[in-house]
């Protein structure tokens, strides 16, 4: 699919001002330029085109709300300063698996002031002696180059941290949740079978009791009718 027609598809029906994400990985760029993107698109923050053959960034709109822009995996080897001129306040810019291969590339992206985050990953820029500590020294503004920072300190990813907490989270309570519960099972089922035992006691009491009781009456019974024997042999 054109990129044209993904992007067409990809708005569903809404506006072009209505939309603040849009990705059209894998689908074609004709002419190796963006197309279907327009100055329409002024609330777009995100936007995803990779993989799509881009060679050259001359014909992306203005997008001065975009924030984080990935570019991986295209045919891109200069044009970077159309980045600054038209998406001014990127923050996280990724074109790895492009044709990079000189320094003086990487420069055209000095006038983007909040871009935070670049990655240039299998990029042929990465071969270079001292490629790290030249871009961070020619972009000071950038604090995470290819996912770490000038102390190898790896990118914070939020979405996974949260993912952690939330199962740490969740399995903390669970597990002493469950051993409460086989705890309170062991308690009530000692208590249980306490009860029970009590109960059989009882129950057997209680027959001993009755047994006796028969008996008592069985020696009274007789002995009732040994009197009334001997009354009537008095008689």
């Amino acid at each position: 699919m054109d990129m044209k027609k993904r992007i067409a598809l990809e708005q569903r029906n809404r506006s072009p001002a209505e939309i603040a994400e849009l990705v059209v990985d894998n689908s074609r760029s004709a002419d190796g330029e963006v197309e279907g993107l327009t100055d329409e698109f002024t609330e777009l923050e995100f936007l995803s085109m990779v993989n799509v053959g881009l060679s050259s960034l001359a014909k992306l709109p203005s997008l001065p709300k975009l924030r984080k822009l990935e570019l991986s995996d295209n045919n891109l080897s200069g044009s970077l300063e159309t980045l600054s001129e038209k998406c001014p306040n990127l923050t996280y810019l990724n074109l790895s698996g492009n044709k990079i291969k000189e320094l003086s590339t990487v420069e055209a992206l000095q006038n983007l002031k909040s871009l935070q985050s670049l990655d240039l990953f299998n990029c042929e820029i990465t071969s270079l002696e001292d490629y790290r500590e030249s871009v961070f020294e020619l972009l000071p503004q950038v604090t995470y180059l290819d996912g770490f920072d000038q102390e190898d300190n790896e990118a914070p990813d939020s979405e996974a941290d949260d993912e952690d907490e939330d199962g740490e989270d969740g399995a903390g309570p669970t597990g002493d949740y469950d051993e409460d519960d086989d705890e309170e099972e062991d308690e009530d089922g000692s208590e249980g079978g306490e009860d029970e035992d009590e109960e059989d006691y009882a129950e057997e009491e209680e027959e001993e009791d009755a047994a006796g009781v028969q008996g008592q009456k069985r020696k009274r019974d007789v002995d009732d009718e040994g009197e009334e024997d001997d009354d009537d042999e008095d008689d």
